[in-house]
């Protein structure tokens, strides 16, 4: 008997088109998920296929409140049946929902996210074909078995522990620094290229408190503190700094990151480089050992925007520890895959 598989629609470039009464005013998402299995009758092949269209949003739109309810939607799924699910989603933010996910299910089927660069109806367009390939995936007996959160676009699967977004219109735009893809699509059908799991130690059942407010900053030649000033004014919960090589950052930008430090503000830091880990190297005003000396939290080789939604997680559970602890905890070695 075929597996079931149920697709989360949420909108995205795979479902956007044109609107012709209104004339050249950009791709918007109106394509439901009934209308993209439709376009792709092999799904049938692999699985048993049921729709939840959750939203209709292009990929820069999703926020907080989207990504929690992706993983209800999934947990949802879980519980009335499903081997595992697709989400089809803009890939602009793709990445992130995918990891909100692998941190915060709590149930172990496969959750697989998919999309497309070329809108549903430009010639040519990707969605098809990564639609398929993220359906084998979610059906496939050994990511069933695994569970985790993947990403599935232009013949690879990535874990979502490590899949960015590397190009702004390349349909081969997803790549997992440092890792590789977990699976690849072959002419003999799917290949493992490495254990298929949840290479992210999970926060499972949380859901982002929309009072949490975690910023994020990032560094650059000639950045000062003026945006952590404001921040602290505001009063942010916690900051996550992007910071040049291996977490570093103006002497500015230091100074006023330490005062957050000092008035129990927890601050995350990560690199803005695509690969590589972040270390205490260097001294001096704003250097990462500094920093780390104050009482930074390293992200390790998290993407300043993935550590954000950790940090944010981490805030919105409730085990009764302060804000820096749950932090610290969170992202207590970072460097060894978690």
């Amino acid at each position: 008997m075929q597996p079931e598989i149920r697709i989360v629609s949420t909108g995205g470039t795979i479902a956007s088109t044109s609107s012709e009464a209104d004339g050249d005013t950009g791709k918007t998402p109106a394509v439901t998920g009934d209308d993209l299995v439709e376009a792709v009758p092999e799904l049938t092949d692999y699985a048993s296929i049921d729709v939840d269209d959750v939203c209709q949003v292009s990929g820069f739109q999703v926020d907080f409140e989207t990504a929690g309810q992706i993983v209800d939607a999934a947990e949802r799924a879980a519980r009335e049946g499903a081997a595992g699910v697709v989400v089809t989603h803009g890939t602009d933010t793709m990445a992130e929902s995918a990891y909100y996910v692998d941190l915060a299910l709590e149930t172990e089927l496969p959750v697989v996210f998919t999309g497309a660069q070329r809108p549903f109806d430009k010639l040519g367009t990707d969605g098809p074909t990564n639609l398929l390939l993220a359906v084998r995936t979610a059906a496939d007996e050994r990511f069933r078995t695994a569970g985790g959160s993947y990403l599935a676009f232009n013949d690879s699967v990535h874990s979502a522990r490590w899949v960015v977004k590397s190009h702004t219109s390349k349909l081969e735009t997803f790549v997992s620094p440092g890792s590789g893809p977990i699976a690849e699509h072959t002419p003999n059908g799917l290949r493992t290229l490495r254990e298929p799991g949840r290479y992210s130690r999970p926060i499972p059942g949380a859901r982002i408190d929309p009072e949490v407010r975690v910023d994020l900053v990032t560094n650059a030649m000639g950045v000062d503190g003026w945006q952590i000033d404001r921040a602290l004014e505001d009063g942010v919960d916690a900051i996550v700094v992007a910071g040049t090589g291996l977490g570093n950052t103006t002497g500015a930008l230091g100074e006023t990151l330490e005062d957050a430090i000092d008035a129990g503000v927890p601050v995350v830091l990560t690199s803005r480089c695509h690969a590589g880990t972040t270390a205490g190297l260097y001294g001096g005003p704003g250097g990462g050992q500094t920093l780390l000396e104050a009482g930074a939290i390293s992200g390790g080789d998290l993407p300043a925007w993935k550590a954000r939604l950790r940090a944010a997680l981490a805030l919105s559970t409730t085990d009764g520890a302060n804000a820096h602890d749950r932090i610290q905890a969170a992202f207590a070695g970072i460097d060894s895959v978690v």
